[in-house]
């Protein structure tokens, strides 16, 4: 079960945020649009070695990326536009922040794989689980965030390990600091959790839940 289960356990706690934001002239779109700048100054941070302010404009990211949707809902403007935006800028910001630490990383590690190597490994994981968990609506069913890696767990994992490479950047383990490990543990799970997802949706396919 990933992070993502939890948040409409936490509606409680964007309400007055969001109530608070709704005073402010700028839409939840607008915000979307500042989220994804967030991610892209954080892959840019990440790229010439500097986690901490990385780790910083991703927590930015991320407060800003459930700002938009507590708030469109709050003032009544969520719509299928906003969520169709929502999801294609957290592609983008994946892509972004992973590619920021790939070039780093190509850079940098020593490691007995090629850091680029590292990094699609790691890219097709995020990617993948993010697009068969909404491939699984295009089909007639409900979105899907199960598996073991949603895209909270992945935000939450580069927090901390951006904040340890932050206070260590050496290599701890085969030439590898510890975003190079946090990116071995997006490939594997990532790539765990697209399998999850296929199997999920295609036994409520057979079941005749879909169109």
């Amino acid at each position: 079960m990933s992070l993502e289960s939890l948040r409409p356990k936490i509606q409680w706690v964007l309400t007055p945020i969001a109530r608070a934001f709704s005073k402010l002239p700028v839409t939840p779109n607008m915000w979307s649009v500042v989220s994804l700048i967030c991610a892209f100054i954080a892959g840019v941070f990440f790229a010439f070695g500097q986690p901490f302010f990385g780790v910083l404009f991703v927590v930015l990211n991320s407060f800003l990326d459930v700002l938009d949707g507590a708030l469109a809902r709050y003032i009544g403007l969520a719509s299928p536009i906003g969520d169709y935006l929502d999801h294609v800028f957290d592609r983008y910001a994946d892509l972004f922040i992973v590619t920021g630490i790939i070039i780093y990383g190509v850079q940098t590690w020593q490691a007995p794989v090629p850091a680029w190597v590292i990094g699609l490994f790691a890219l097709t994981g995020v990617l993948l689980s993010s697009y068969l968990g909404t491939q699984a609506q295009a089909v007639g069913l409900k979105r899907n965030y199960g598996g073991l890696l949603g895209r909270a767990d992945r935000l939450v994992l580069l927090m901390v390990f951006g904040l340890a490479e932050f206070i260590y950047p050496a290599p701890i383990l085969f030439g590898l600091p510890f975003l190079g490990w946090m990116l071995v543990v997006y490939g594997f799970f990532g790539h765990i959790t697209a399998v999850q997802r296929f199997v999920m949706s295609l036994k409520e396919l057979n079941a005749g839940k879909g169109q």
